[in-house]
Protein backbone atom coordinates (compact mmCIF):
# COMPACT_ATOMS: atom_id res chain seq x y z
CA UNK A 1 0.00 0.00 0.00
CA UNK A 2 1.78 3.27 -1.06
CA UNK A 3 1.25 6.40 1.53
CA UNK A 4 3.23 9.32 2.33
CA UNK A 5 4.16 9.80 6.14
CA UNK A 6 3.78 13.49 7.08
CA UNK A 7 2.30 15.74 10.07
CA UNK A 8 -0.07 13.73 12.36
CA UNK A 9 -3.72 14.39 11.01
CA UNK A 10 -5.54 17.02 13.02
CA UNK A 11 -7.90 14.76 13.98
CA UNK A 12 -5.93 11.89 15.69
CA UNK A 13 -5.94 11.98 19.56
CA UNK A 14 -2.72 10.39 21.00
CA UNK A 15 -3.33 9.70 24.23
CA UNK A 16 -1.16 6.50 24.57
CA UNK A 17 1.10 7.65 27.09
CA UNK A 18 -1.88 9.05 29.60
CA UNK A 19 -3.70 5.73 29.13
CA UNK A 20 -2.97 1.77 30.31
CA UNK A 21 -1.78 1.10 33.55
CA UNK A 22 -5.49 0.80 34.86
CA UNK A 23 -5.27 -2.68 34.39
CA UNK A 24 -1.79 -3.25 34.26
CA UNK A 25 -1.63 -5.09 37.62
CA UNK A 26 -2.81 -8.49 39.23
CA UNK A 27 -5.70 -10.53 37.88
CA UNK A 28 -5.79 -13.59 35.99
CA UNK A 29 -3.63 -13.87 32.83
CA UNK A 30 -5.79 -14.72 29.98
CA UNK A 31 -5.55 -17.26 26.86
CA UNK A 32 -6.33 -16.17 22.93
CA UNK A 33 -9.24 -18.89 23.26
CA UNK A 34 -10.94 -16.87 26.91
CA UNK A 35 -9.70 -13.45 25.45
CA UNK A 36 -11.85 -14.54 21.98
CA UNK A 37 -14.91 -16.05 24.17
CA UNK A 38 -14.77 -12.60 25.98
CA UNK A 39 -14.93 -10.58 23.34
CA UNK A 40 -17.62 -12.29 21.55
CA UNK A 41 -19.89 -12.31 24.67
CA UNK A 42 -19.15 -8.56 24.98
CA UNK A 43 -20.52 -8.05 21.05
CA UNK A 44 -23.37 -10.89 21.59
CA UNK A 45 -24.85 -9.08 24.92
CA UNK A 46 -23.81 -5.50 24.14
CA UNK A 47 -21.79 -5.57 27.89
CA UNK A 48 -18.52 -5.19 28.74
CA UNK A 49 -17.48 -8.81 30.04
CA UNK A 50 -13.80 -7.38 30.23
CA UNK A 51 -15.00 -5.31 33.20
CA UNK A 52 -16.29 -7.88 35.16
CA UNK A 53 -12.33 -9.21 35.60
CA UNK A 54 -11.39 -4.83 36.20
CA UNK A 55 -14.09 -5.77 39.53
CA UNK A 56 -11.70 -9.14 40.19
CA UNK A 57 -8.02 -6.63 40.58
CA UNK A 58 -7.50 -6.46 36.77
CA UNK A 59 -6.23 -8.25 33.56
CA UNK A 60 -3.00 -8.50 32.24
CA UNK A 61 -2.52 -6.71 28.72
CA UNK A 62 -0.94 -8.29 25.69
CA UNK A 63 0.37 -5.06 25.01
CA UNK A 64 3.55 -3.39 27.44
CA UNK A 65 3.07 -0.70 29.50
CA UNK A 66 4.69 2.37 27.86
CA UNK A 67 7.44 2.58 30.72
CA UNK A 68 8.21 -1.10 29.26
CA UNK A 69 8.72 -0.54 25.74
CA UNK A 70 12.06 -0.77 23.92
CA UNK A 71 13.16 1.75 21.57
CA UNK A 72 11.93 -1.07 18.78
CA UNK A 73 8.58 -1.32 19.87
CA UNK A 74 8.44 2.48 20.26
CA UNK A 75 9.42 3.20 16.56
CA UNK A 76 7.21 0.01 15.31
CA UNK A 77 4.40 2.11 17.50
CA UNK A 78 4.86 4.77 16.50
CA UNK A 79 5.45 4.00 12.83
CA UNK A 80 1.44 2.30 13.17
CA UNK A 81 0.38 5.41 14.73
CA UNK A 82 1.48 7.85 11.33
CA UNK A 83 0.19 5.19 9.22
CA UNK A 84 -3.44 5.15 10.55
CA UNK A 85 -3.34 8.81 10.68
CA UNK A 86 -2.43 9.00 6.75
CA UNK A 87 -5.31 6.29 6.29
CA UNK A 88 -7.69 8.23 8.55
CA UNK A 89 -7.34 11.56 6.53
CA UNK A 90 -7.38 9.25 3.25
CA UNK A 91 -11.20 8.04 4.03
CA UNK A 92 -12.26 10.98 5.68
CA UNK A 93 -11.12 13.21 2.45
CA UNK A 94 -12.87 10.56 0.56
CA UNK A 95 -16.03 10.39 2.20
CA UNK A 96 -15.64 14.42 2.15
CA UNK A 97 -16.64 14.04 -1.30
CA UNK A 98 -19.18 11.69 -1.44
CA UNK A 99 -21.97 12.63 1.07
CA UNK A 100 -22.68 15.57 -0.59
CA UNK A 101 -23.45 13.46 -3.47
CA UNK A 102 -26.34 11.85 -1.12
CA UNK A 103 -27.38 15.25 0.51
CA UNK A 104 -25.48 14.87 3.76
CA UNK A 105 -22.13 17.01 4.48
CA UNK A 106 -19.64 15.07 6.22
CA UNK A 107 -18.22 15.77 9.60
CA UNK A 108 -15.15 14.41 10.14
CA UNK A 109 -14.60 11.77 13.24
CA UNK A 110 -11.57 11.92 15.87
CA UNK A 111 -9.25 8.51 16.24
CA UNK A 112 -8.32 7.96 19.53
CA UNK A 113 -4.47 5.90 20.04
CA UNK A 114 -5.03 4.40 23.44
CA UNK A 115 -2.76 1.81 25.49
CA UNK A 116 -4.43 -1.06 27.26
CA UNK A 117 -7.81 0.80 28.72
CA UNK A 118 -9.21 4.31 27.95
CA UNK A 119 -12.90 5.53 29.37
CA UNK A 120 -15.07 6.85 25.70
CA UNK A 121 -18.65 7.88 25.53
CA UNK A 122 -19.57 4.40 24.90
CA UNK A 123 -17.99 2.85 27.73
CA UNK A 124 -14.50 1.67 28.62
CA UNK A 125 -12.13 1.26 25.13
CA UNK A 126 -10.38 -2.00 25.81
CA UNK A 127 -7.17 -3.28 23.88
CA UNK A 128 -8.58 -6.96 24.05
CA UNK A 129 -12.31 -5.83 22.76
CA UNK A 130 -10.55 -4.21 19.40
CA UNK A 131 -10.89 -0.80 17.39
CA UNK A 132 -14.67 0.54 17.72
CA UNK A 133 -15.90 3.39 16.80
CA UNK A 134 -18.29 5.50 19.11
CA UNK A 135 -21.05 6.81 17.76
CA UNK A 136 -22.01 8.99 21.13
CA UNK A 137 -18.78 10.90 20.55
CA UNK A 138 -17.83 10.33 16.89
CA UNK A 139 -14.65 9.03 17.62
CA UNK A 140 -12.90 5.56 16.45
CA UNK A 141 -10.45 3.88 19.47
CA UNK A 142 -8.14 1.80 18.48
CA UNK A 143 -5.00 0.22 20.90
CA UNK A 144 -2.36 -0.09 18.19
CA UNK A 145 -1.39 -3.05 19.48
CA UNK A 146 -4.55 -4.82 17.95
CA UNK A 147 -2.49 -5.03 14.50
CA UNK A 148 0.23 -7.23 15.90
CA UNK A 149 -2.19 -9.21 17.29
CA UNK A 150 -4.32 -8.93 13.78
CA UNK A 151 -1.31 -10.38 12.24
CA UNK A 152 -0.08 -13.04 14.68
CA UNK A 153 -3.48 -14.68 15.79
CA UNK A 154 -5.56 -13.84 13.12
CA UNK A 155 -3.21 -14.61 10.38
CA UNK A 156 -4.34 -11.33 8.33
CA UNK A 157 -1.10 -9.45 7.91
CA UNK A 158 -0.29 -6.54 5.76
CA UNK A 159 -0.86 -2.60 5.47
CA UNK A 160 -4.08 -2.84 3.59
CA UNK A 161 -5.70 -5.47 6.24
CA UNK A 162 -4.72 -2.63 9.06
CA UNK A 163 -6.28 0.36 6.59
CA UNK A 164 -9.74 -1.95 6.56
CA UNK A 165 -9.96 -1.91 10.20
CA UNK A 166 -10.18 1.80 10.31
CA UNK A 167 -11.99 2.22 7.34
CA UNK A 168 -14.88 -0.33 8.49
CA UNK A 169 -14.89 1.88 11.78
CA UNK A 170 -15.43 5.24 9.69
CA UNK A 171 -17.75 2.98 7.53
CA UNK A 172 -19.65 3.31 10.85
CA UNK A 173 -19.14 7.32 11.58
CA UNK A 174 -20.71 7.38 8.13
CA UNK A 175 -23.81 5.74 8.82
CA UNK A 176 -24.16 7.96 11.88
CA UNK A 177 -23.98 11.15 9.45
CA UNK A 178 -26.71 9.35 7.29
CA UNK A 179 -29.52 8.59 9.75
CA UNK A 180 -28.55 4.64 9.52
CA UNK A 181 -27.27 4.21 12.79
CA UNK A 182 -29.68 5.58 14.94
CA UNK A 183 -32.41 4.24 12.43
CA UNK A 184 -31.34 0.89 13.25
CA UNK A 185 -31.07 1.40 17.27
CA UNK A 186 -34.32 2.42 16.86
CA UNK A 187 -35.79 -1.05 14.94
CA UNK A 188 -33.61 -2.89 17.78
CA UNK A 189 -35.37 -1.63 20.93
CA UNK A 190 -38.43 -1.89 18.92
CA UNK A 191 -37.92 -5.31 17.58
CA UNK A 192 -35.53 -7.18 19.88
CA UNK A 193 -35.85 -10.16 18.14
CA UNK A 194 -34.46 -8.97 14.97
CA UNK A 195 -31.33 -6.96 16.64
CA UNK A 196 -28.83 -9.53 15.73
CA UNK A 197 -30.27 -9.32 11.75
CA UNK A 198 -30.04 -6.04 11.73
CA UNK A 199 -26.62 -5.85 13.69
CA UNK A 200 -25.14 -7.93 10.87
CA UNK A 201 -26.39 -5.30 8.42
CA UNK A 202 -25.19 -2.86 9.87
CA UNK A 203 -21.98 -4.40 9.75
CA UNK A 204 -22.00 -5.54 6.52
CA UNK A 205 -22.99 -2.29 4.99
CA UNK A 206 -19.50 -0.95 7.04
CA UNK A 207 -17.74 -3.02 5.06
CA UNK A 208 -18.67 -2.59 1.93
CA UNK A 209 -18.44 1.26 2.75
CA UNK A 210 -14.68 0.34 3.60
CA UNK A 211 -14.74 -0.99 0.26
CA UNK A 212 -15.82 2.05 -1.23
CA UNK A 213 -12.74 3.45 0.04
CA UNK A 214 -10.74 1.25 -0.32
CA UNK A 215 -11.68 0.96 -4.26
CA UNK A 216 -11.47 5.09 -4.85
CA UNK A 217 -7.86 4.39 -3.19
CA UNK A 218 -7.09 2.01 -5.74
CA UNK A 219 -8.22 3.47 -8.53
CA UNK A 220 -5.44 6.65 -7.34
CA UNK A 221 -2.70 4.10 -7.63
CA UNK A 222 -2.32 3.93 -3.98
CA UNK A 223 -2.63 -0.13 -3.67
CA UNK A 224 0.71 -2.20 -4.76
CA UNK A 225 -0.38 -5.99 -5.96
CA UNK A 226 -1.33 -8.01 -3.25
CA UNK A 227 -2.83 -5.90 -1.20
CA UNK A 228 -6.46 -6.19 -2.17
CA UNK A 229 -5.85 -10.01 -1.25
CA UNK A 230 -4.59 -8.55 2.33
CA UNK A 231 -7.95 -6.84 2.66
CA UNK A 232 -9.96 -9.79 1.67
CA UNK A 233 -7.83 -12.03 4.42
CA UNK A 234 -8.76 -9.84 7.28
CA UNK A 235 -12.28 -9.17 6.46
CA UNK A 236 -12.97 -13.19 6.70
CA UNK A 237 -10.86 -12.88 10.14
CA UNK A 238 -13.30 -11.14 11.65
CA UNK A 239 -16.28 -13.23 10.87
CA UNK A 240 -18.90 -14.36 13.24
CA UNK A 241 -18.55 -18.34 12.18
CA UNK A 242 -14.46 -18.32 12.27
CA UNK A 243 -14.59 -16.43 15.59
CA UNK A 244 -17.15 -18.92 17.49
CA UNK A 245 -15.12 -21.45 16.00
CA UNK A 246 -12.08 -20.72 17.08
CA UNK A 247 -13.93 -19.64 20.55
CA UNK A 248 -16.24 -22.69 20.90
CA UNK A 249 -15.53 -24.76 18.53
CA UNK A 250 -18.79 -24.81 16.75
CA UNK A 251 -20.73 -21.83 14.80
CA UNK A 252 -24.30 -21.07 15.81
CA UNK A 253 -25.59 -18.58 13.36
CA UNK A 254 -28.68 -17.53 15.84
CA UNK A 255 -25.52 -16.17 17.48
CA UNK A 256 -24.30 -13.97 14.55
CA UNK A 257 -23.72 -10.29 15.01
CA UNK A 258 -21.33 -9.38 12.43
CA UNK A 259 -21.72 -11.38 9.37
CA UNK A 260 -20.26 -14.75 8.02
CA UNK A 261 -16.49 -14.66 6.64
CA UNK A 262 -18.10 -15.09 3.02
CA UNK A 263 -20.49 -12.08 3.81
CA UNK A 264 -17.71 -9.35 4.85
CA UNK A 265 -15.53 -10.24 2.04
CA UNK A 266 -18.90 -10.27 -0.47
CA UNK A 267 -19.92 -6.99 0.92
CA UNK A 268 -16.60 -5.48 1.38
CA UNK A 269 -15.64 -6.58 -2.51
CA UNK A 270 -18.82 -4.84 -3.79
CA UNK A 271 -17.98 -1.75 -2.39
CA UNK A 272 -14.03 -1.75 -3.57
CA UNK A 273 -15.59 -2.67 -6.95
CA UNK A 274 -18.31 -0.25 -7.19
CA UNK A 275 -16.93 2.28 -5.64
CA UNK A 276 -20.36 3.81 -4.90
CA UNK A 277 -21.89 3.48 -1.85
CA UNK A 278 -25.29 3.48 -3.00
CA UNK A 279 -24.25 -0.39 -3.86
CA UNK A 280 -24.02 -0.94 -0.07
CA UNK A 281 -27.83 -2.01 1.14
CA UNK A 282 -27.39 -4.56 3.17
CA UNK A 283 -31.01 -4.03 4.26
CA UNK A 284 -32.95 -5.03 1.51
CA UNK A 285 -35.03 -8.02 2.33
CA UNK A 286 -33.12 -9.86 0.06
CA UNK A 287 -29.94 -9.47 1.62
CA UNK A 288 -27.68 -9.66 3.25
Amino acid sequence: MRWSRGQMSENVEDVREQSGGARRFGGPRLGVGAMLLLLLLSIVFKRDFFALLGAQGGMQSGVPAAESLTPEQRMHEDSLAYFVSAVLDSTQHEWTTILPTLGTQYRPAKLVLFRDTWQSACGAAESATGPFYCPGDEKVYIDLGFYDELTSRFGAAGDFAQAYVLAHEIGHHVQKLLGIEDQVRQRQRRQPDEANDLSVRMELQADCFAGVWGGRYAARGGLDKGDLEEGMRAAAAVGDDRLQKLTQGYVNPEGFTHGTSEQRQRWFTRGFQTGDPRQCDTFSPAQP
